[in-house]
């Protein structure tokens, strides 16, 4: 199994000029993408590969040699489907994606990975929400465990739960989203997110939804987001792995680098 990390977005809303990916914001003295990357070998991910567009060169410079690359040129006028789609020829055996703005506790990896559920997203439930989702949120609505729509523009109360961005699918399962998602492209859903063509998938195949079980995670799209993982998020999991963070909570927002040093 490979794994796809999507990191060719630009991410204005976390500084309002993005002059670094945010792939590359440090949380802890790492890097989400390296945390990310250190959290895939720990479950025995060796085969990486990851989806850069906007600095995608400070993205190679910041990773070993044994990570792959898929490069969007479009990510400009695109969103995460046209980048999942670009790495098709990566999917054949089987994939684990993840979105690479999202921190979470390592153990949702391995739930995910170690389930014997072959087509699975992870889903935060409703009741683990730390407050009401908005329109930021891709939230998720279920027939029992199984994904029956997937959408941001949903209506909060319809919804069980937030798709945290890690979704896996077998080498089956891979085939048949590569052809819902060569049907998308073809109709002109660049700028469609991939949960698109996760829906499309679940109207077609079983995709499973996984519950986080309350573990830390956050999405740091805003700079309030970035605030709550510095403050909240991240002290959680290194409270309950023991990681070494050197961790200081006088960091705000405002202490972000996006430097090009």
């Amino acid at each position: 199994m490979k794994a796809i990390i999507l990191a060719a977005g630009k991410g204005t809303r976390l500084d309002g000029a993005a002059v670094k990916p945010k792939c590359l914001v440090e949380i802890g003295g790492l890097t989400l993408l390296q945390r990310q990357i250190e959290t895939l070998r720990d479950a025995n991910i060796r085969k990486i590969v990851v989806v850069v567009g906007f600095g995608a060169e400070n993205i190679r410079a910041a990773c070993d040699s044994e990570i792959s690359f898929v490069e969007n040129k479009r990510f400009a006028s695109t969103s995460s489907l046209y980048s999942l789609w670009l790495a098709k020829e990566h999917l054949t055996d089987g994939f684990v994606v993840l979105n690479s703005d999202v921190l979470f506790h390592p153990d949702l990896l391995s739930d995910l990975l170690d389930s014997s559920l072959p087509n699975a997203l992870l889903l935060s439930k409703t009741e683990d929400q730390s407050g009401p989702m908005g329109d930021e949120e891709m939230k998720v609505k279920l027939q029992g465990d199984l994904v029956v729509d997937i959408s941001k523009q949903m209506d909060p109360f319809e919804a069980d739960g937030e798709n945290v961005g890690i979704v896996k699918f077998s080498a089956t399962g891979a085939k048949e989203l590569v052809g819902y998602m060569d049907e998308l492209i073809a109709a002109g859903a660049v700028k469609d997110w991939a949960p698109r063509a996760f829906l499309e998938f679940a109207r077609h195949q079983p995709l499973h939804a996984l519950s986080t079980r309350g573990l830390p995670w956050i999405e740091i799209d805003f700079p309030e987001d970035y605030q709550r993982a510095m403050t909240e998020v991240y002290p959680q999991i290194e409270s309950l792995i023991g990681w070494n963070s050197g961790f200081n909570p006088s960091l705000s927002p405002a202490a972000i680098s996006f430097d090009e040093s």
